[in-house]
């Protein structure tokens, strides 16, 4: 589907569209852009597959194997299995910001548009998940695609079975996915003015909290409640911000216009 198909199939319809219908195009209408939102991600994910490989080896061959307890343990606090995350905030603005006009352009209501990003967020954001998920326990059964090199059985994941690395795999995607969107969201309502109180806003409630429980010696008590919550514990507390910056994100694209 092109942007040229969506706007005659939207101009051609006889009858009103319902409203799972107009939502359903807004998805269509992102994913003509298929590479932004697929292609580039998982070329991301692969290119940080060979080098993890490369490096892997390499170090392999100067420490005399990788097969070892502790050189299998180091590989879990790699961070390549982050690698499209920080892309994937980019990509949260960009569905917004170009995304916007153009669903604008072919009539679509603010409303429709917003909710049909939500819908492909979380379908990206499953699907991903799901990926991920398989990957990892297809890394742990084949002892690290059977030459003891680990990439997705790193950091949390693999430590409690498929369903918590599929569960927090998705809720870090569909954070990632929402704070993009909510800043460019901010951006689009407020412009610059906008955007410095909402950074500015946001440090101070970084450094502010950081500042109270350092002046109350509670850094004990944070990490004994962090480690009672356990790996499906904290990205279920994750759901909260997610949450706040989707609905954040709708309330301000309600008056918003789109960048000149």
């Amino acid at each position: 589907m092109t942007a040229i198909d969506f706007v005659t199939d939207t101009a051609t319809s006889v009858h009103p569209r319902s409203a799972p219908e107009r939502i359903w195009n807004v998805v269509r209408l992102h994913l003509v852009d298929r590479r932004t939102y697929i292609g580039i991600p998982w070329l991301i994910v692969g290119m940080a597959f060979v080098v993890t490989i490369f490096v892997a080896q390499i170090v392999g061959f100067t420490t005399g194997g990788l097969g070892t307890p502790d050189a299998i343990e180091g590989q879990r606090y790699s961070w390549a299995v982050l690698s499209p995350q920080w892309y994937l905030v980019i990509v949260g603005v960009q569905a917004i910001s170009f995304g916007f006009p153009l669903a604008l352009g072919f009539g679509v209501t603010r409303r429709d548009f917003y909710l049909g990003t939500a819908l492909l967020f979380v379908l990206i954001s499953a699907a991903n998940a799901l990926a991920f998920a398989v990957l990892t326990q297809i890394e742990q059964l084949t002892d690290g695609w059977w030459i003891d090199t680990y990439m997705f059985n790193a950091l949390w994941l693999g430590l409690d079975g498929f369903w918590v690395d599929l569960f927090s795999f998705f809720v870090m995607q569909l954070l990632v996915f929402f704070i993009g969107a909510s800043i460019a969201t901010v951006y689009m309502r407020w412009r610059m003015p906008g955007m410095l109180v909402f950074w500015s806003s946001l440090a101070l409630a970084v450094v502010g909290t950081v500042t109270i429980i350092t002046f109350t010696s509670s850094w004990p008590d944070v990490g004994l409640w962090y480690g009672a919550q356990g790996i499906a514990g904290i990205f279920a507390w994750l759901l909260l911000p997610a949450a706040i910056a989707g609905i954040g994100g709708f309330l301000a694209l309600r008056r918003a216009t789109p960048k000149n």
